[in-house]
C-alpha cells in the first residue's frame, strides 16, 4: 500500500464541559518520530496518545497539539491584603497632616497596586466522573483527527502511486529495449571477431575450435540476461508491494537500490547501439522514483 507521509488534520469538539482542539501535522522521516504537546492536567494520557498514533502510523515526523478550554471554573477569587492597605492608609494620613498629599484613598488606587489586591481563578472541586468524561472526549476527538490525517495521507498516496506506476512502466520498456540492444550487440561482437579470425587465418594457421570457444567466452562477458531477469523480478516484486496492505516505503527504497545496481551492471557489461542512452534514461527514471519514494510511508 502506498500512503504519503505528509498530512494535516485539525478538529474541534465542543460540549457542555469544554472546547477541545486537536491539530496533527506529519512530514517525511525515516522512522516514526512523535512530538506531542498535551495539557499538563492530561499528562497521564500521553502514553495512550502515543499508542493511538503508533497503531495507525508507521513512519513520519508527527507533531500533535491538544488544547482544552474548560467551560466552567470555580469563578474568580479576590483577596485583599488588609495589612498592606492599613499601613498604606496610615502613611497617607501622615502625609495629609504634613500637607504633602490631599484626598482619600480610592478603590482605583488599590487596583493599581498589585500587592494590595490579588485576583486568581478559584480551583474547581475534584470530580472523577467529570474528569473521566473529559478524557474520553479528548480520546474520541483524537481518533477522529488521526483518521482524518490517515485519509489525507491515503489521498496523497494515490497521486504518488500513479506517478510511480507510470515510471515503472517506463522502466519496463527501457529494460526490454536494453535486453534487445545487448543481444544485438553481443551478436555483432561475435560476428566481428569471426571476421577478424578469418582475416588472420588467411596468413597464419589457426585452431578454429579453440578460437570459436574464445569468441564465445568473450561475447558471454557482455551477456546481461541474468541481470535482466533479476530486474524483471524486482519490477514484479514492486507490484506486489504496492498492492499489499502493509506500508512499503522502506521496501520500495531498497528495491530501487537493487534496480540501480543492476542498471550499473548493464552499463558496464552490455555492448550495443543505443545501450548507453538507454542506461542513462533508466537511471534518470530510477532517481525520480527514489525522490518520490522518500514520501511513501
Amino acid at each position: 500500500m502506498i500512503r504519503s507521509m505528509t498530512g494535516f488534520a485539525s478538529l474541534t469538539h465542543e460540549d457542555e464541559q469544554a472546547t477541545i482542539g486537536i491539530t496533527i501535522r506529519s512530514v517525511n522521516h525515516r522512522f516514526l518520530d512523535l512530538q506531542l504537546r498535551v495539557p499538563q492536567f492530561l499528562g497521564d494520557m500521553e502514553t495512550r496518545v502515543r499508542g493511538l498514533l503508533q497503531k495507525r502510523l508507521s513512519r513520519g515526523r508527527v507533531e500533535l497539539a491538544v488544547s482544552v478550554h474548560l467551560r466552567s471554573t470555580g469563578g474568580p477569587s479576590v483577596e485583599l491584603n488588609a495589612e498592606l492597605v492599613k499601613a498604606l492608609s496610615a502613611a497617607l494620613d501622615d502625609a495629609r497632616e504634613q500637607g504633602v498629599v490631599s484626598g482619600a484613598l480610592t478603590p482605583g488606587d488599590l487596583l493599581r497596586l498589585p500587592q494590595a489586591v490579588t485576583i486568581r481563578e478559584r480551583s474547581t472541586e475534584v470530580d472523577p466522573a467529570r474528569d473521566a468524561q473529559l478524557v474520553a472526549s479528548v480520546e474520541t476527538t483524537l481518533e477522529r483527527a488521526i483518521a482524518e490525517l490517515g485519509d489525507m495521507r491515503a489521498r496523497e498516496g494515490e497521486h504518488l502511486r500513479a506517478d510511480l506506476e507510470g515510471r515503472r512502466q517506463s522502466l519496463v520498456t527501457l529494460i526490454e529495449g536494453l535486453a534487445d540492444a545487448a543481444d544485438a550487440g553481443r551478436s555483432a561482437l561475435e560476428s566481428r571477431l569471426h571476421d577478424r579470425v578469418r582475416e588472420i587465418g588467411v596468413q597464419l594457421p589457426v585452431d578454429e575450435a579453440m578460437i570459436t570457444q574464445e569468441i564465445v567466452r568473450t561475447a558471454a562477458r557482455s551477456d546481461i540476461s541474468e541481470e535482466v531477469t533479476r530486474f524483471r523480478a524486482h519490477l514484479a516484486h514492486w507490484g506486489a508491494l504496492v498492492d499489499g496492505d502493509e506500508p512499503c516505503g522502506r521496501k520500495l527504497d531498497f528495491l530501487l537500490q537493487e534496480m540501480n545496481r543492476e542498471v550499473n551492471t548493464f552499463g558496464a557489461k552490455a555492448d550495443g547501439l543505443g545501450v548507453s542512452e538507454l542506461v542513462i534514461n533508466a537511471k534518470a527514471e530510477l532517481e525520480k522514483m527514489r525522490e518520490q519514494v522518500q514520501n511513501v510511508e
